[in-house]
């Protein structure tokens, strides 16, 4: 890796903090014992050391200690979340809600669901506008909207509380207060919430919450699921059988050093959460401003910047007007981003979110979204506006001269 490189694809995953992995290690090499194993001193230290990490994180969301599972991320969790209440409760009802910009490890869930005889309906959200009058809540779903969407044989209501593209922040606890009323189980994705807002699954009213610790500066391979257990408890049906470890709710051997890392990932985030907050905004909002200086045609996609209580911090996602979004990324080496456009090689599709919002396919292929983390400096933002002011204009110049 060049040293010169610049990440800012920190939605995508983030670099391990030092601090976490110093945690991690003995558990690798020392206290390698398997949490399961309770017949010997290796296994008691296992699951001591799980035990306190699921206080911990329970304690950073205000649940219970048992109301924690530990998963291999957050596309298990979201599959146990929503597979594991459709299965459960199918004498109930079959119907599903949730939004046309959740992330696709629901959106193909619930496609999946669909074609086994349930059915979901995808609410829609705050469209984009145009140039001249762009939306200040793009990307904002009405509550409103959800409940009219409700129906006798709802089961279950599935909103992300931050999204993963345009970080736009639902209206969860509205939501969760509306599925608690009508007696309907709610699921949040909190991927990109978790240990970058303050979440509280009881203010939220939750019954389900997803999350995973490689998004918040902890190792890969280690989610969780916040699983609701007062009266009367959430039931789910296990999506993986075997030991019968999580409370029956996921079976297989604990990761304990990933959990380990996972509850010190969160631990750091929470404390540090008001100071990285405004700093990643105000090198959010230096981002933009700086591009926007630089170049015409730079379109905001997702809520206003200067609505601090609808978009997460580190969240920045731009259309560039006459450029395609692939060619641009790219055209930019030194600079680690993601396109708006969520492509493979083989089957280019635009990405579903930006084109929920109602932008074209030519601006959707031509957005590129932007994730600052803990590790971004006011160097490399500057850099990063150089790189794509110039990028930008090169491939302009080359188009019309096509």
């Amino acid at each position: 890796m060049p040293d010169d490189c610049i990440y800012l694809d920190n939605h995508a995953t983030t670099r391990c903090d030092p601090r976490v992995v110093e945690a991690m290690l003995p558990y690798f090499t020392e206290r390698y014992g398997n949490a399961g194993s309770i017949n010997h001193p290796f296994g008691w230290e296992a699951k001591d050391a799980v035990d306190a990490a699921r206080s911990s994180i329970a304690a950073a969301l205000n649940a219970g200690e048992r109301e924690i599972v530990f998963t291999g991320g957050a596309t298990e969790s979201n599959n146990l979340a929503i597979k594991g209440v459709a299965e459960r409760a199918r004498k109930k009802g079959n119907h599903i809600v949730s939004l046309a910009t959740e992330h696709k490890s629901v959106v193909d869930v619930l496609d999946k669901l669909s074609r086994r005889d349930y059915e979901v309906t995808l609410v829609p959200v705050e469209p984009i506008g145009d140039a001249a009058h762009p939306s200040p809540t793009c990307g904002l779903v009405d509550v409103g909207r959800i409940a009219e969407a409700l129906r006798p044989d709802t089961i279950l209501v599935s909103v992300m509380a931050a999204n993963n593209e345009i970080g736009v922040l639902q209206p969860i606890a509205e939501i969760g207060k509306l599925c608690r009323e009508r007696g309907i189980a709610f699921h949040c994705d909190a991927t990109q919430a978790v240990g970058k807002i303050a979440v509280d699954v009881a203010t939220w009213n939750v019954d389900l919450l997803s999350f995973s610790a490689h998004k918040i500066y902890g190792p890969k391979g280690v989610g969780g699921l916040y699983v609701r257990r007062s009266s009367p408890p959430v039931r789910l049906a296990p999506q993986i059988d075997g030991g019968g470890q999580e409370a029956g709710f996921r079976s297989g051997t604990l990761n304990v050093p990933g959990i380990v890392g996972f509850a010190k990932a969160l631990e750091l985030c929470v404390a540090e959460l008001p100071m990285e907050s405004a700093r990643q905004g105000e090198l959010r909002d230096r981002l933009y401003s700086g591009l926007s200086a630089e170049l015409e045609g730079v379109g905001l996609n997702g809520p206003a910047l200067d609505r601090p209580e609808l978009r997460l911090a580190g969240n920045l996602n731009c259309s560039f007007a006459y450029v395609d979004g692939e060619a641009l990324m790219m055209s930019m080496k030194r600079l680690a981003v993601s396109s708006g456009s969520a492509c493979t090689s083989a089957n280019p599709e635009p990405s579903h979110v930006l084109r929920a919002l109602g932008l074209g396919d030519d601006l959707t292929r031509a957005s590129l979204r932007f994730g600052l983390g803990r590790f971004t400096t006011a160097e490399e933002i500057e850099a990063a506006i150089r790189l794509t002011a110039d990028s930008v204009r090169q491939l302009r110049r080359l188009s019309s001269m096509a």
